[in-house]
This record gives structure tokens, sequence and C-alpha cells, in this order.
């Protein structure tokens, strides 16, 4: 499966590529091929204005919702990808789906302060005013860095984008074609009446396993406060409602109590899933980057000759995602049940082994022929001790004789 036409931008001016062939996974491709990926480059011209891709906008209707309907980013690093949720006609939030992020920087974490080169993780805001139909990087918008948890803990920083081209100083490089139509689905839900839309940053997918195995991690405080969001959001669907008190991340709880039971559920369930993986001996890992990291797609697509513009640190990408075991995995213990053991030390299947291995029978019906043997040879080798000959000949080379009958062979 594979591009017939290729319309990425190879940075601000370029002219389009052709098409490369491309052996990701089918379900990745269909994401990207439902989108502005494959589509005739934009001019420079109106580009703030260019419509949403028509597949993109059949992936919305079959997914009960429409280019007017409120929208919702959702990022994760380590995996290099952003995704595009909608909500339905069913008031919930739905999955469209997913881009490919060309380029992000710095290490899993939040980032802290001005030139750290950190690309931010949290829960951020973004009104209309922070869309950028006039960026550098083709198309862009600032997703609200520091916001109140930053500002909290002392984070400096600003103008983190989301934008075209593949460079980043701490930004989401998207490349051009991309940008421009993530810019086109938040100008729809402007245009559709919404007044911000929600900006969710994680370090990776906030599942029990990724947490189980960055438990070590220094962050991990900070990425429990994440994934309380995240799985709100998760349960019901719904953009979770935010804020900060004393430092730490807040969600406000549901207003129907029977839906807050529902979260509430859904919380427990994921922690119990968090302690099981420890408890089954869940590696501990730190991941390390050189310089952030880069979707497989973009990587590639620039392996088969793919131009993608301006790259920022190229060299760092070789060094992406290494992990480094901080405590190592423990086998899992064999678990027998009860009912089962408890059959093995019963006397019923002692006696069966007993019985199967022939040790109920007398001994001379067990062992006839040692006792055979041993009532024959006896006396002989007891006369051969009194007059010092020996009882038996074996010959110095070659097999020794196998037993006839019981007894040993003799000459």
């Amino acid at each position: 499966m594979g591009f017939a036409s290729h319309g990425i931008r190879a940075g601000r001016g370029a002219q389009p590529r052709p098409c490369m062939v491309s052996s990701l996974r089918p379900i990745l491709l269909a994401t990207l091929l439902a989108g502005g990926l494959c589509v005739p480059g934009r001019a420079e011209v109106g580009k703030a204005l260019a419509p949403i891709p028509s597949a993109t906008l059949a992936l919305m209707q079959a997914k009960g919702t429409t280019a007017a309907a409120p929208v919702l980013f959702r990022a994760y690093k380590k995996e290099s990808e952003i995704e595009v949720w909608k909500r339905a006609a069913s008031g919930r939030f739905v999955h469209v789906k997913t881009f490919p992020i060309c380029r992000w920087s710095g290490q899993l974490g939040p980032k802290r302060k001005t030139g750290d080169r950190q690309t931010p993780e949290g829960f951020y805001t973004v009104p209309k005013r922070q869309m950028n139909p006039n960026s550098s990087y083709y198309l862009s918008f600032d997703v609200g860095y520091p916001n109140a948890y930053d500002r909290a803990h002392g984070s400096t920083g600003s103008a983190v984008m989301v934008h075209g081209v593949c460079s980043s100083m701490g930004c989401f490089a998207m490349t051009d074609a991309v940008v421009g139509e993530i810019y086109a689905i938040a100008r729809e839900a402007f245009a559709g009446g919404q007044a911000a839309f929600q900006f969710q940053s994680y370090p990776f997918r906030m599942t029990a396993q990724n947490m189980a195995r960055h438990r070590a991690d220094p962050n991990i405080d900070f990425w429990r406060q994440l994934k309380a969001g995240s799985d709100r959001f998760e349960a019901l669907g719904e953009e979770p409602v935010v804020s900060v008190v004393a430092g730490r991340y807040t969600f406000a709880p549901d207003k129907d109590p029977a839906r807050e039971a529902r979260i509430a559920a859904h919380l427990a369930e994921e922690e119990a899933k968090v302690a099981q993986a420890v408890e089954q001996g869940s590696a501990a890992v730190r991941t390390t980057y050189s310089d952030g990291g880069q979707h497989a797609f973009w990587a590639a697509f620039a392996a088969k000759g793919g131009s993608l513009g301006e790259v920022s640190r190229p060299e760092a990408l070789a060094y992406a995602g290494q992990e480094v075991v901080v405590i190592p995995a423990r086998p899992r213990p064999v678990v027998v049940a009860e009912a089962v053991w408890s059959r093995w030390l019963g006397p019923e299947l002692r006696l069966a082994f007993a019985r199967s291995a022939g040790l109920m029978r007398p001994a001379e019906t067990r062992f006839p022929p040692l006792l055979t043997t041993y009532a024959d040879s006896l006396p002989r080798l007891v006369r051969a001790g009194l007059d010092g000959t020996a009882p038996f000949e074996f010959p110095l080379e070659g097999p020794i004789p196998a037993p006839e009958s019981g007894r040993l062979a003799r000459r």
C-alpha cells in the first residue's frame, strides 16, 4: 500500500514532491491518506483559508460530527503523534484522525525555562487570538505555554507553537501540509462558535502499562496528575475542566453524581492495572533523547529519498527514545490454582502415583531380577572374598554385556 501522489511541502516556498511508497501500518496510512498529505501543494496566498480536505470531512461525517463542531487536540511526545478529536452529536468527543509529528525537541517531561528546548506537557487553552496565519513556519498556533501550572512552578518561556516545517526548538513541528490541515480544522471550529479549544500534551500515551514502566522517572508525580485528566476524558469523552490548586492540576467533578461515579470507577481501575503491572514484575525504564524525536513515518519518508526541508538537529534523531532499564523485569511466578496443587498433595493422587510407579506391589514382584541375581550371586561373592578369585569376568574393551533373564551375563 503506498501513496499515489504527495503534496508535502519541503519547507517555506518549496515545490511539491512526488509521493513516496511507504510500508507503514495500514491504520496509520489510512489516517494519513484521509487528510492533507496527498493533496496538491497549496499556494502561499490564502493558505490560512484553505478548506479541510474532503476525505477528512468524510471521516468527520462517519464519526457523527461536523467541521463546525468543537475540536480538541491530544499530543504524545514519545509516540510523536497529534490526535484530532471532535464533539459528536452525542455530546462525546470522538477520535477523527491522527497526524505524525515531524519533529519535537528535548526530553520527556515538562518545559521549565526559556531555551531548554523542551516541548511542554500539560493542559493548555488556545483561543482564536493565538492562531497565526502569517507565521514564518507556514501556519501556526500558540499552545498557550506557560499556563497556570507552569507559572506556579516558576517556568519561563513563550511562543511554543504547533507549526509547519520540520524544525523544533520546543515546538510541535508538523510540516507545512500537515499544519495547514490542522489549522483549517481549528479555524472551522472557531467559525462554528467554539471560543477556545483544549490542547492536551502528554509524554506518552497514558496507559497503565506505560505508567508502570516509567514509575522510577523523576517526573512520575507530574505524570500521574496528567493521567488523572486523561482518564477523565477517556471515561466520558468530555473535555476535562482543568484548574491548578497549590501547584497541582485538579479537575472539576461532574455535576451528575452517577457520571462522576463512572469516572471514579475508571480511575480506580487504571490504578489497579498499574499496581498489577508492578506486582507482576514490569521493568522500570528511563527514556532518554539526544534532542527530541520524530515519527517513524517521516523517518521512513526521508530514508526513501523524500525531502523534509529544514530539519532541526537531524543527527540527534539517531539517539531518540533510548530506554535505560532502572529496575529489571522479574519473571512472573507460575501460579497454580489451589484446586490443582491440593490434588497433587492429596492422598488419592499420592496413591494413584504409587500404583502407576509400581510401588504398591510386593517386593518380590517389584524387583525380581535384583532379588534373583542377589540370591544367586551372594554365595559366589562370599567365596570369591575368601579365596581371592574374581566371581565375574568382563572384557577389558567394548560394552559391558547386557543382563540375561535378570542375571549378569557370565562367560
